[in-house]
């Protein structure tokens, strides 16, 4: 390997001829990938296709010591430094020109205690390798739905998905992580040592340290558990999202139900004449016994008159993949969100009416259920503040071609401004777009807080590529 460029914090350029590169990799196990090698634009790619960004430097991490050795060694130079889990996050922070990159996705193992009911897993672990452990002893972390989505990514911003009413959010089970910091140390964090760097990494993201492995609490869940969409043609649309919004208030927190505004996939059960068609769909997952969530799920056929069910007692670990044909990495994706303590009549209306001319067949708006277990926890217990959230709005803008981008990403933006005024201002951190500056909804009323723990772990800001807090 001969000399290299890397992008130093403050911006110039560094040279890392041969000896330092050496030295680098005599200090590490994993792979060093840099520009020219065959592999370098396969490690470098990542879920968004709409980010196409040339790290100056890649270094594969197999262990905890390989991240300590990367750190320091992009100290001892002072390089921009990112880090990339799993590599599904939609503003595509991991990836930065120029910059180093501490790849973390080989450490994939999930080790699960069924009797303390805790697993450890990697930063690396997608949430289809955590489901495939825990699942083995009927035993589930609350997370995200799609399986390929990261731990790290998802539990560092908050986290939450089809059980996250009846059993909180993914950062809500966490009991102690290891964290390299900005130094090149290794952590244990817990509610008993660094508290403050524990409290601030649940919500927090990325800012205080590089999380190297992850302990989670477990709860009892499935093997099978009874779920499935109904379908609704979308002229229904505006009569079912009222009554769901009745139904939402009363239903147990068991249960979790989704609002999807999109073309219909060629989902089995659906008629061919269906497969393309716009729908309202009803998407619903029950967290309990088989019979009870029979009956949970089938009163949700009576908000309209539905034009298919797939409900039925699925495998948990495969309903957690029922979406990933609908996420596949490749495509061209750009997000906007809004959080909200209720589906007023207006914004059901404007739902409706963006729903009616999504810009493209793969986009979609959802709506998720929250409340339950999420909301009983004070909004300063965790860096995650939104203990008032019923509903969080994500619009998955979805295409294939740049020719669409700017139709799309414009129809993305002039939606979010008309719900706008029915959100709470707040946003889910891990559904903030790469062009947006939401620093402040993201963290709310926790951002001086965080400041300060940023100041005490990182104060030079040396993990900036993210959504960044800065020290204070």
């Amino acid at each position: 390997m001969n000399e290299i460029q890397v992008r130093s914090l403050s911006g110039e350029v560094v040279i890392l001829d041969s000896q330092a590169l050496d030295d680098f990799r005599g200090r590490v196990r994993g792979q060093i990938v840099a520009p020219g090698d065959s592999n370098y634009d396969e490690v470098r790619e990542i879920w968004n296709a709409m980010i196409d960004r040339r790290p100056g430097l890649i270094v594969r991490c197999t262990g905890t010591a390989d991240v300590l050795q990367a750190v320091r060694f992009a100290r001892q130079h002072q390089l921009l430094t990112s880090v990339r889990g799993a590599g599904h996050n939609i503003a595509g922070k991991s990836l930065q020109d120029g910059a180093l990159l501490i790849d973390l996705s080989v450490m994939r193992t999930v080790r699960v205690d069924p009797d303390t009911r805790v697993a450890v897993v990697g930063p690396g672990a997608t949430l289809g390798d955590v489901d495939h452990e825990t699942q083995a002893y009927g035993l589930a972390v609350p997370t995200g739905i799609n399986s390929t989505t990261g731990i790290s990514g998802l539990t560092l911003g908050g986290g939450f998905g089809w059980n996250s009413r009846s059993l909180g959010l993914t950062a809500d089970n966490l009991i102690a992580a290891e964290v390299v910091t900005a130094e090149g140390e290794r952590l244990r964090c817990d509610e008993n040592n660094h508290a403050d760097l524990f409290w601030a990494i649940r919500g927090g993201g990325g800012n205080f340290g590089i999380v190297t492995s992850f302990e989670f609490r477990l709860h009892s869940v499935g093997p099978e558990v009874m779920a499935g969409p109904v379908v609704f043609p979308f002229d229904q649309a505006s009569s079912v999202l009222h009554k769901y919004r009745e139904f939402c208030a009363t239903c147990p927190e068991k249960l979790t139900v989704w609002a999807v505004i999109r073309d219909a996939p060629p989902l089995p059960f659906l008629a061919p004449e269906v497969h393309g068609t716009r729908v309202l769909i009803l998407a619903a997952l029950y967290n309990g016994p088989l019979d009870a969530g029979e009956k949970a799920l089938s009163s949700l056929r009576e908000l309209g008159q539905p034009i298919a069910d797939g409900f039925g007692a699925y495998p948990f670990a495969g309903f957690q993949q029922a979406f990933d044909p609908l996420l596949t990495p490749g495509a061209r994706n750009y997000w906007k969100s809004h959080n909200f303590t209720e589906l007023s009549d207006g914004l059901i209306d404007t739902l409706v009416d963006y729903g009616s001319r999504l810009p493209s067949p793969q986009s979609e708006i959802f709506v998720a259920q929250m409340g339950g277990a999420t909301n009983r926890v004070s909004p300063d217990a965790t860096a995650y503040p939104h203990r008032d959230v019923e509903f969080i709005m994500n619009v998955h803008t979805r295409w294939n071609t740049s020719d669409q981008d700017n139709v799309c990403v414009a129809w993305a933006r002039e939606f979010y401004k008309a719900t706008e005024p029915f959100a709470t201002g707040g946003v889910y951190v891990n559904f903030i777009s790469e062009d947006e500056d939401r620093i402040q909804g993201a963290y709310g009323t926790n951002y001086k807080r965080l400041s300060e723990v940023k100041a005490k772990y990182d104060p030079d800001n040396f993990f900036s590529v993210n959504q960044n807090v800065s020290p204070g």
